[in-house]
């Protein structure tokens, strides 16, 4: 499959995505409570990071790992209550906000052994940015990408399977080569509409700032008010069309069966390869 046709493929996930989010405008929830418990937590540290020596050493790395740790799990906690519940509109049913709430936090355990193991990585990711020579920087750059792509399915194998920590790894992975295109094609389509609506964001904002009258404070709070929620919501739409297509790509990847709102796409040309009993890895943490 050629790389336009795996974007106007990614495109068509994108587009029944969205089906999924104007039945069920509740999943934008978890994306906004996801990012204010961030938020909340980026500015409790906020003031302690001034007294961080900004020189490589122990003390920055020890406080990064914090940061990777707490920043992972939150947003991770969240993608497992989002991709819990649209699995539910999956099937039919009209999730609640405790209950798939509920459902991630019985997989804390699985999702702080994620964030652990994460933070590590990018520590390790950061030490070798640091680097001052060219290599080192391409090297942190093409591990990163590798990185992400390995695990771009981990949060669904955690909601998921019952899966041990190497287990959850080794699925994402097998879920990610039998999806590659189609995958990467969903991220980009995802990513090109996000921006479009952040752009509309950027014009409303615009808008605003010359259509109210008079000038100073009660403009730039107006345009920053009205601005600043038409972009939020392009980001919170965009992190919520990414957890649908990602769980709907999952979702047929382990049990070859189009999701709801899946039906008319024809995943059999998608290249995915059926997992059978494989695709299921035993043990827990």
């Amino acid at each position: 499959m050629g790389f336009f046709r795996r974007i106007s493929t990614g495109f068509g996930l994108a587009r029944r995505s969205g089906r999924v989010l104007r039945a069920h405008p509740k999943l934008l929830a978890f994306p906004l409570l996801g990012g204010l418990a961030g938020l909340a937590f980026m500015l409790t540290l906020f003031g302690g990071l001034f007294m961080v020596d900004p020189e490589p050493g122990p003390v920055l790395y020890a406080t990064l790992f914090v940061v990777y740790v707490v920043e992972t799990f939150v947003a991770s906690f969240f993608t497992a209550a989002l991709v819990a519940a649209t699995r539910r509109t999956f099937r039919g049913e009209a999730p609640t906000i405790r209950e798939c709430l509920a459902v991630a936090w019985s997989k804390k355990w699985q999702l702080l052994a994620w964030a652990i193991i994460a933070a590590i990585v990018g520590v390790i990711i950061r030490a070798i940015e640091e680097s001052s020579d060219l290599a080192g920087t391409i090297l942190a750059a093409v591990f990163s990408l590798a990185w992400g792509v390995m695990t771009y399915f981990i949060v669904p194998v955690i909601v998921f399977e019952e899966t041990s920590i190497t287990g959850m790894f080794k699925q994402s992975g097998r879920t990610i080569r039998n999806t590659w295109g189609e995958s990467l094609g969903a991220l980009s389509a995802i990513s090109i509409v996000t921006f479009l609506l952040v752009l509309g964001g950027v014009a409303v904002a615009t808008v605003t700032f010359l259509a109210v009258p008079g000038s100073g404070l009660a403009v730039i709070l107006a345009t920053a008010a009205v601005g600043g929620t038409a972009i939020l919501l392009a980001f919170l739409i965009g992190q919520a069309l990414t957890g649908i297509a990602k769980t709907a790509l999952y979702v047929y990847a382990t049990e070859q069966e189009a999701p709801e709102f899946f039906e008319d796409m024809d995943f059999s040309r998608l290249g995915v390869e059926s997992q059978g009993s494989a695709g299921m890895v035993g043990g827990r943490i």
